[in-house]
């Protein structure tokens, strides 16, 4: 039997996550002057000596490749990447239900997903958030972008993004840095997109061009997955949490699973359960409120395993929508060869490691064969060593000495990939729930996945896959077309390969129907939050960081008036 310790202390908040909710929630209440406790799954950050952004592949064991090479088929250079994401975590499994597939990318360390994600930072639009007003499919959401627009304007002053202003209904100007040049294949895929009348703007990245807040210019080291020590791209674990702990009003507890939450006899949130993970113990930690922050999946897993007399199917589970609405984006994916630029000289691609241009999703004026909308990331060039396209070359070129070394040196840097990101409409049939026969090696019941894509995504992939091979061809490229896996026409995504989880416990007007009011406050704990991605009614085309982080800066707002008030 586990040892319970039970802390001393009663802190004003305890925040169960540390990525891009839990560490603005920790900002804006540490600020506030709340004394906030963080519980962290994984170990503690250490810049200096976890990123690995100006190390050459000779420098490591493995030589970038990582033990094998592979990690769950998917060919990942692990010792380069910044640490402590995983597809799969030894002793922390999830399942599937029969006939599903799932994956599910997990963070252990401070900071949680922002240290490997592509800081891809779009803002919803106003119909994103009444979209059932518009075409009668899904739910609203119970605010509008009115509501959210000075939060977006507050996180861009303090993050820094880069873009521009380009007027576009559907993706919504902000306030921004200057974006960095656009290479050579970025011009390339500008000139097709002129002919073919489909927009090409900017790219809106959180990685700063300018100094801000003690914070440097980005130096175009283009190496953004390992990591910046600099930290001229965003995480939270350097720009909000660090500066947290500083103002002395920030416990952060590394290694803490979060097991439990606790009520009190009042049906208020008391504590919360988590197992250290070096000794085993099992502690509460009290709390006067509790944020969880642990991403979409992970924080329905927390409520549904927090069963009680009063909350028989989960904390906070009188609507029975937690764990419902599982989402993410649709992705489908072409790369086209470009021989015209096998002539030009090798010369230096300055910029960031990702998108510099971008097409923002531009037919929502006209009749498609599906609902909803997509947008467009793509890139080539000459990266260095590392995640880049050097070893995507490398995959594509047999043979062996001079001859292997002179194709290599020909077609690196010839190609151009394109990504499409668009929106999943919530069904019935994507869901979690928790396993009843299975736990991790913590003694914690793991989830299940349910999960299946509907006609609506498999036409949108479909209709990714035509644009991508029309801007090629008109660039004057070759299409570089694979035929589509068992079950994944048109090339679409494995389901949860985005990294776009959203949905399980999301916000909504009626408690019969929603966990969460528009504060991402629970309905039935009123001193009961949820700030990540779960709290999403929707998951449009746009990457969600950006809203993830202006959903809780004004529900941390809240929270922190409310405790002021004594309200809760």
């Amino acid at each position: 039997m586990l040892q319970v310790v039970r802390s001393p202390q009663v802190y004003d908040v305890c925040i169960v996550g540390s990525g891009a909710a839990g560490g603005t929630a920790a900002k804006v209440l540490t600020d506030g002057g709340l004394n906030c406790v963080m519980l962290e799954a994984g170990r503690m950050l250490n810049p200096a000596a976890d990123f690995k952004e100006h190390v050459w592949p000779y420098e490591l064991e493995h030589r970038g490749g990582g033990p094998g090479g592979k990690f769950t088929g998917i060919p990942v250079e692990s010792e380069f990447l910044a640490p402590n994401g995983f597809w799969e975590i030894e002793g922390e499994p999830y399942t599937r239900a029969e006939g599903s597939d799932w994956m599910w990318f997990r963070s252990r360390i401070l900071g949680g997903r922002t240290n490997h994600y592509g800081r891809i930072s779009l803002r919803m639009s106003e119909w994103d958030f009444k979209i059932r007003s518009t075409d009668g499919m899904g739910d609203d959401w119970p605010i509008s972008y009115q509501d959210l627009a000075p939060y977006y304007d507050k996180m861009e002053k303090f993050i820094g993004v880069y873009g521009s202003r380009d007027g576009i209904a559907s993706t919504p100007d902000g306030i921004f840095q200057p974006p960095p040049q656009p290479r050579c294949t970025d011009i390339v895929v500008k000139r097709a997109c002129d002919r073919l009348g489909i927009p090409c703007v900017a790219g809106r990245r959180a990685v700063i061009t300018q100094p801000l807040n003690g914070r440097p210019a980005c130096h175009y080291c283009g190496q953004c997955g390992r990591g910046c020590i600099t930290a001229s791209n965003f995480s939270s674990s350097q720009v909000q949490i660090f500066p947290a702990m500083a103002t002395k009003r920030l416990t952060v507890i590394p290694n803490a699973m979060a097991r439990e939450v606790l009520l009190d006899g009042d049906g208020k949130v008391r504590a919360v359960s988590y197992i250290d993970k070096k000794t085993r113990r099992e502690v509460q930690v009290r709390a006067k409120a509790v944020i969880l922050a642990a991403s979409a999946c992970e924080s329905a897993r927390l409520l549904l395993n927090s069963r009680s007399e009063k909350f028989p199917a989960g904390l906070a589970n009188t609507s029975g929508a937690v764990g419902r609405y599982l989402t993410d984006s649709v992705g489908s994916g072409l790369s086209g060869h470009f021989p015209f630029l096998e002539k030009i000289p090798p010369h230096n691609h300055d910029g960031v490691s990702g998108l510099h241009l971008m097409v923002p999703w531009w037919k929502w004026k006209q009749k498609n064969d599906f609902l909803r909308g997509y947008h467009i990331e793509f890139g080539g060039g000459r990266g260095m060593p590392g995640p880049g396209s050097f070893h995507g070359v490398c995959n594509r070129v047999e043979g062996y000495g001079a001859g292997l070394k002179k194709n290599i040196r020909k077609y690196y840097g010839t190609f151009i990939g394109f990504a499409g990101r668009g929106e999943m409409i919530p069904n019935p049939d994507s869901y979690c729930e928790i396993d009843p026969h299975v736990v991790d090696k913590w003694g914690i019941p793991v989830m299940k996945f349910h999960f299946k894509w509907s006609d609506n995504e498999i036409k949108m992939a479909k209709d990714m896959q035509e644009t991508f091979e029309e801007i090629i061809v008109t660039a004057g490229g070759v299409p570089q077309k694979r035929s589509s896996a068992p079950g994944r026409p048109h090339r679409i995504n494995r389901p949860g390969e985005i990294i776009h989880e959203l949905g399980t416990v999301r916000m909504g007007s009626s408690p019969r129907t929603s966990p969460l009011n528009g504060f991402c406050q629970a309905h039935d704990v009123k001193n009961l939050f949820v700030m990540d991605g779960a709290c999403f009614v929707t998951g449009p085309d746009k990457n969600p960081t950006l809203t993830i982080q202006a959903v809780a800066w004004r529900a941390a707002e809240y929270l922190l008036q409310e405790a002021k008030n004594g309200s809760l």
